[in-house]
């Protein structure tokens, strides 16, 4: 299994099974959540710079409760390197927004 969504630049990015395991088994709570996390990359809330050249697509779930999907992006497309939830609006505002 492979999901693929389009990210807002237009690039194709993928989440392979391998690396859907890895995030499930280390946020569990995302178990289910396979195509919210997608959904993040293609209509995110806002998309900050990671440290290292990776994207965070950002998208608040509920009051105060942010889906976090971090990816890379090459010339013709980019894969998921993980996700999570977080509560830590503050640390994502001292990022620099990418879009919009």
């Amino acid at each position: 299994m492979t999901s693929t969504t389009t990210s807002k630049s237009g690039r194709n990015i993928r989440l392979t099974a391998e690396r859907w395991a890895h995030i499930t088994e280390e946020h569990a709570e995302l178990t289910g959540m396979l195509s919210e996390v997608m959904e993040v990359i293609t209509a995110p809330d806002s998309i900050l710079a990671g440290n290292d050249g990776e994207l965070l697509a950002v998208k608040e779930l509920m009051s105060g409760k942010y889906l976090v999907v971090v990816y890379r992006e090459s010339d013709r497309d980019g894969f998921v390197i993980t996700a999570f939830l977080t509560r830590r609006k503050n640390s994502l505002d001292r990022r620099i927004r990418i879009w919009p």
